[in-house]
């Protein structure tokens, strides 16, 4: 069975490096969430990998930028011009992935996100993390879904936003 967002998220990402003087193939998968206290799973998750065999590592190192911001902006259009249009059904969350990227980043960012879980827990203090994205930011309140004695919350105006981790509070 195949999948339309996928493929035309395949497409699209292609279509756009093309343009760019890039020949590359982009393979999909598709990555389902299931929290087993909600009734609802959250939203299947598109990966979209740039296969790398044909770039060079100056081109690896310009496509995913400083601190990932290049493939961040790339995400970001995915994401809007995708769904444009889209009813709500079809929309389609996108992850743009080039380098195994992602993958480090997520293992860096859940590190933090336990580091401060800990913190938070051994001081009582919330805990700020600084320097995520607004993705790695969405990421680390997904993570902290887990732990119903911690919430978080973000703070601050963009590009200075800040995530901060608590105890959570009892009504």
């Amino acid at each position: 069975m195949t999948d339309s967002r996928m493929e035309r998220g395949q497409e699209w990402l292609k279509t756009l490096l093309q343009l760019n003087g890039l020949s590359v193939d982009i393979e999909g998968e598709i990555e389902t969430i299931v929290h087993q206290d909600e009734e609802s799973p959250e939203p299947d998750i598109y990966w979209l990998t740039i296969d790398e065999t044909n770039l060079t590592p100056e081109q690896i190192e310009i496509l995913t930028g400083p601190d990932g911001s290049v493939l961040d902006a790339i995400q970001y259009l995915a994401n809007s011009i995708l769904n444009l249009n889209q009813l709500q059904e079809e929309q389609a969350s996108y992850t743009v992935e080039l380098n195994g990227y992602r993958v480090k980043r997520f293992a860096e960012i859940r590190a933090m996100a336990e580091a401060a879980a800990a913190q938070v827990r051994s001081s009582g203090q919330e805990v700020e993390i600084k320097s995520l994205s607004s993705a790695e930011r969405r990421q680390v309140h997904t993570l902290f879904k887990e732990f119903d004695d911690l919430e978080t919350f973000s703070r601050g105006k963009e590009p200075f936003r800040q995530l901060v981790v608590r105890l959570a509070s009892i009504e």
